[in-house]
Formats: C-alpha cells, sequence, structure tokens
C-alpha cells in the first residue's frame, strides 16, 4: 500500500487521497514537463530520518527552480498524517517517504504538492549489503558548468530524472548495477540516486572524502550526516576535486543515499576495487544511528 495525503490548504493536516485512483490533472507541468521538485527521505524505527535535511534541501530546491511551495509546518503535517495511515495499514521494517511539489497547470498557476509513503524497494537492501558494480559515464559538461548555467538547476533535486534512469538503464544493459558521473574534463560528481564518497586509511589516521559541491552535484543529506558522524569520531574530511584515479587508490568507495544508505562499490568500469571491512563496519554504524 501506499499512503498518499496532497497539502491543502482545507485541510490543516493534510487531504488523504486514494493512491489508486487519478489525482493529477495531466496539464500538470510536473507531468508534462517535468518541471517539479521532490524529497525521498527513509522511514524507520517511527522516525522520518534527516527530516529538517530533507525540508531545507526542499527549500533549497524551490529557490533555485522559482517554485512556491507551502511552509515548513504544512509538510511536517502532511508527513505524520501520510505515516499514521501507512502504520494503519502497512507496517514494515522500511518505508520512503517521498515529498512532491509541481508548478501545477499553465491555466491555474497554482502549484501541486503531495506526500507519499510506501515500503521501500527490497533491491536497495540487497545492495547495501552486497555492493554494487559501476561504470564511469560522461556527463556531457564541464565541472565549472553550474557557474556558468545557472539555469541548468544544478544543485536542484528537481522531477527531471529521465537521463539518470537512462544512465542506469544503459550500466545494467552493461552487466553493470549503477554509475558515477564523470565531467567532460575527467572530475568525479556523483551518482544518478546518489552521492560519492571514498575513504582512505594512513596507520591510525582515517579520511573521508567526497566530490566537491563546485562542480554543481546535488548536496547529499546522507552524506553530509556521515560526515557530521565521522567528524564527531576523530576522522579526518575532505571535499574533491577527485578524478577516477582517486576512486581506484582509495580503500573504500560507495555510494550513499537515503533510501540505500551505504552502498559499497565492488568494481569500477570491470576493476576490482578495495573494500576495507573495518571502514566498513564502522561507516555502516555512523549511518544506523543516523536520525
Amino acid at each position: 500500500m501506499t499512503a498518499l495525503v496532497f497539502l491543502d490548504p482545507d485541510f490543516s493536516a493534510g487531504r488523504i487521497a486514494d493512491d489508486t485512483a487519478a489525482q493529477l490533472s495531466v496539464l500538470d507541468q510536473g507531468v508534462t514537463r517535468g518541471d517539479g521538485i521532490f524529497e525521498s527521505a527513509l522511514y524507520t524505527r517511527q522516525v522520518v530520518r534527516k527530516l529538517d535535511a530533507h525540508l531545507a534541501r526542499l527549500r533549497v530546491s524551490a529557490q533555485v527552480c522559482d517554485l512556491r511551495i507551502p511552509d515548513e509546518g504544512a509538510w511536517r503535517a502532511a508527513i505524520e498524517t501520510a505515516v499514521a495511515e501507512f502504520d494503519a495499514a502497512t507496517p514494515c521494517a522500511e518505508a520512503v517517504v517521498k515529498l512532491v511539489a509541481t508548478r501545477g497547470s499553465d491555466e491555474t498557476g497554482v502549484g501541486t504538492s503531495w506526500v507519499m509513503v510506501s515500503p521501500a524497494p527490497e533491491l536497495g537492501r540487497k545492495q547495501r549489503e552486497a555492493g554494487v558494480s559501476v561504470l564511469l559515464l560522461d556527463r556531457g559538461y564541464d565541472s565549472t558548468v553550474a557557474e556558468r548555467a545557472p539555469w541548468l538547476l544544478m544543485g536542484a533535486k528537481t522531477l527531471s530524472y529521465a537521463v539518470n534512469m537512462a544512465a542506469l538503464r544503459h550500466a545494467r544493459k552493461q552487466g553493470a548495477e549503477d554509475v558515477i558521473f564523470i565531467s567532460s574534463d575527467g572530475i568525479v560528481l556523483e551518482g544518478p540516486t546518489s552521492t560519492v564518497l571514498l575513504a582512505h586509511r594512513d596507520g591510525d589516521t582515517k579520511r573521508l572524502i567526497t566530490p566537491t559541491l563546485e562542480t554543481g552535484i546535488l548536496p547529499g543529506t546522507t552524506q553530509g550526516a556521515i560526515f557530521a558522524a565521522a567528524k564527531e569520531a576523530g576522522w579526518e574530511l575532505g571535499y574533491g576535486p577527485l578524478v577516477p584515479e582517486h576512486l581506484m587508490d582509495a580503500e573504500g568507495v560507495w555510494l550513499v543515499s537515503s533510501v540505500r544508505l551505504l552502498t559499497p562499490v565492488n568494481s569500477l568500469d570491470g576493476t576490482p576495487i578495495a573494500r576495507d571491512a573495518e571502514l566498513h563496519e564502522e561507516l555502516t554504524a555512523m549511518v544506523n544511528a543516523i536520525e
């Protein structure tokens, strides 16, 4: 079951809707143009994890897209309603809480916003445990494009995911499971649905590194939470720029996201890469403690 709740000014706690019935106008620009934004959070142990960070990133995406969205209080009320509806019908260990806001139709000029709660995909849990094989793919633009072309909406989490999904389909056709995008000038960017994280160990010193945001990648809420926990645990932290050779030289590489959490990378373009079991165990403990 999917619990569906629309943010409706006539319903202070959100309007519960039937997820099996049509709800959106075919004129909604979220449908016709992918003109909208979203967030996906993990719901487990009766907690929507990193909710503050997801709501903050939703606001940033809305600002980048010049999109008016409901205030934070309305989102929190709708989330609470949706989670309660889901728990009453489909209790499970992990669920995905998805927040969506579109520009609505040209005719009304009023946006559409809703919350969905549904069981987390089983594939994500399997990949979290087994790891993934990854292809490096050219994203088609250089690492400075965000500064030159703000209309590309770099760093916003928009509904326009057709290219990202096409990249994943291409990888699967080649026998891989996921992708890390590389800029046309050779800089490591991000995955289609994840942030890249790598680790180094030098004696007792442990260091985490992630690509720099100046390349226009999406700021990762999970990556940010891991960095905060690692800093408290005494790890050193670093931000790119990274090139593919840095991935091959690391003691561990992960794709991190809110739903799949910490997913180890087993190989890059068919070449096995290091996987430090102790570092993975320590990082996994940090991720599991995030709320």
